[in-house]
């Protein structure tokens, strides 16, 4: 999604507690390239919402009534125009772990715990607008660590791995353990746009939409093992 650097990101939150929304659209309007534009307290009132508005980032709690975040981030996105379907932020606790994966394969672009420090969700919100995935920092990792479980290896389909070279395979790994492009890049000896190169190579080949879906692979796969650093 290009938009004009002069027009504020457009934002909207979706969350049951007024409070929570409130405490969001503060950290939001303070900054000069960002603004809320929309509210909703459920996935239903999110869903209606959205297919009048256009907006660039939305945050989505998962636990609401009538609709939950996870139906409500599948609905935005594939009511969206194309090209223009905005980048869903997942709000999340601990004890909501078994809903994450579910709302990230449903389309978001990350997760983001909510009890996040602010320059972190300002970060997270910048960060899916210029397309990549939130799956940083280390708290995230070990959320994904709890929520998708790395099946027996009679039951991991490494076949989805046999489009890789070995390269792309160390990269992948490395996406697994949460290292950022410029960490991969330390690690391998290689530079950051060539980085850039082997994970657009392995997202494509693996059909993955963005980082996280990435991660996932690699722990089903069992090419990575919760614990991994």
């Amino acid at each position: 999604m290009t938009d004009s650097p002069d027009r504020p990101l457009r934002i909207a939150l979706v969350d049951d507690q007024p409070l929570v929304r409130a405490g969001f659209a503060m950290v939001i309007d303070s900054q000069d390239d960002m603004e809320v534009v929309a509210q909703a307290s459920d996935g239903a009132a999110a869903v209606a919402e959205l297919r009048a508005r256009t907006v660039d980032v939305v945050l989505m709690d998962v636990r609401m009534p009538r609709m939950d975040g996870i139906e409500a981030t599948a609905e935005v996105l594939a009511q969206a125009p194309e090209g223009r379907a905005p980048r869903i932020i997942v709000l999340t606790t601990f004890d909501l772990d078994e809903y994450v994966v579910s709302a990230i394969r449903a389309g978001a672009s990350g997760f983001l715990l909510k009890d996040a420090q602010p320059e972190d969700l300002l970060g997270a919100i910048r960060t899916v607008h210029r397309g990549d995935a939130v799956i940083a920092p280390s708290a995230t990792r070990r959320l994904l660590e709890r929520v998708v479980a790395t099946p027996e290896p009679e039951q991991q389909d490494i076949s989805l791995l046999d489009p890789l070279t070995e390269r792309e395979r160390e990269v992948l790994t490395l996406i697994g353990r949460g290292f950022s492009n410029r960490e991969i890049g330390a690690e391998l000896f290689v530079a950051e746009a060539t980085v850039k190169t082997h994970v657009g190579r392995v997202l494509a080949k693996l059909g993955a939409r963005d980082r996280v879906q990435a991660v996932i692979i690699a722990f089903e796969t069992g090419l990575v093992a919760p614990g991994a650093s």
